[in-house]
């Protein structure tokens, strides 16, 4: 999921939850060569760790759509 670039929403979305079950990831992906840059969010149950494996696996091999180089990805848990 998308979200923007706003700072105390996405502060609010990612420290919203009170269940100590979930593991909330915000993930922030970014070229180094043209400055370009997406924040994303996600929560999921620790029973389901492995989705998140998966989901940075498929992050490894992204490029940027405006200049082709590989991009930067940085998570950030709320655990």
């Amino acid at each position: 999921m998308e979200i923007d670039n706003t700072k105390n929403r996405s502060d609010k979305a990612v420290g919203a939850s009170g269940d100590s079950d979930l593991i909330q990831v915000r993930a922030i992906i970014s070229c180094p060569n043209c400055g370009y840059k997406k924040k994303f969010k996600n929560q999921f149950p620790r029973k389901d760790l492995e989705l998140l494996t998966v989901a940075v696996k498929v992050f490894e091999f992204i490029t940027c759509n405006k200049c082709g180089d590989l991009i930067k990805l940085d998570l950030e848990f709320n655990i």
